[in-house]
């Protein structure tokens, strides 16, 4: 028993798409997802366009959502300070999302900047959402390993959580970002670093296989993880990821577990299967 925080990510789904999905079908999309009670709708991202043309609309998208009935909050992904100033113009965004890899090469493929530069971008992006009042979700990235051979252990991310804790983040979520993670790990870093860190809301942001994602959520949930990311029927997940089958966490797979737990997720179904639909509209025109 227990309430989750289930958190969308359509940006997370969207982001690698070649073709440009318009504008005001990411808007009903979202808008379909903003009926369902996620705790959070991670909808866009404050980053260059060249890098990630799919989010060049973010602002537009925003401009144009109805955020009147819907209880859930907004999360806008940020990979530098400029980024961060323009995200923190909006009112309607409650969290900044800053991806901070402990992968030396991953940063620098994600960001182009090193570990050490990362640090620092992070204490600006906590400032300006201190002064703006908006909170930070970081990203652990390759937070169960890594494919470049980079230093991996769980010691190395129970001491990143301490620097992070010193620096005043909040919540962290723990990603997988190539779905390399399996449940004795996942359930050794939850089960040690929930306890240790109490003033942390831990989250998980695993990308898995079909056939793995019972393991995972299970594990992490049961080690005391209440904040899961997901998108509907697994839709996107990382390029970097090298097998084509690695996705997002499935929605609809996170839902039927916490139902069999008896978790509380505030998710109303019949919105859900609006959104489920839409969600097809839109990935299977648009791949």
């Amino acid at each position: 028993m227990g309430k989750v925080k289930l958190i969308e990510c359509p940006r997370d789904a969207m982001q690698g798409i070649r073709d440009f999905i318009p504008t005001n079908e990411k808007v009903q999309y979202i808008q379909s997802l903003l009926r369902c009670g996620f705790d959070t709708i991670d909808f866009g991202s404050f980053v260059s366009p060249k890098a990630i043309p799919q989010m060049k609309d973010t602002a537009e998208v925003l401009g144009k959502l109805d955020l009147s009935t819907t209880r859930s909050k907004l999360l806008a992904i940020v990979a530098n300070v400029r980024g961060a100033q323009d995200a923190s113009q909006f009112k309607e965004i409650d969290y900044l999302g800053y991806p901070f890899s402990i992968s030396e090469n991953f940063q620098m493929r994600n960001t182009h900047k090193t570990i050490a530069e990362s640090v620092e971008v992070l204490q600006e992006i906590l400032n300006i959402a201190d002064q703006s009042g908006k909170e930070v979700v970081a990203y652990l990235s390759m937070g169960f390993g890594n494919p470049y051979g980079d230093p991996w252990n769980v010691e190395i991310v129970g001491e990143w959580t301490e620097k992070l804790s010193a620096m005043g983040v909040k919540i962290l979520s723990l990603s997988d970002t190539i779905g390399s993670s399996t449940p004795d790990i996942i359930d050794y870093l939850f089960s040690n670093l929930i306890p240790e860190y109490p003033e942390i809301e831990f989250g998980a942001h695993l990308h898995t296989v079909p056939s793995r994602w019972h393991e995972k959520i299970d594990a992490a949930y049961k080690a005391g993880c209440r904040r899961f990311d997901g998108a509907i029927q697994g839709f996107g997940g990382c390029p970097m990821a090298k097998d084509e089958l690695t996705g997002n966490m499935p929605s609809e797979k996170m839902l039927s577990y916490f139902t069999s737990a008896r978790a509380e997720t505030n998710i109303k179904m019949t919105s859900f299967e609006s959104a489920y639909n839409e969600a097809s509209k839109i990935f299977n025109a648009y791949h």
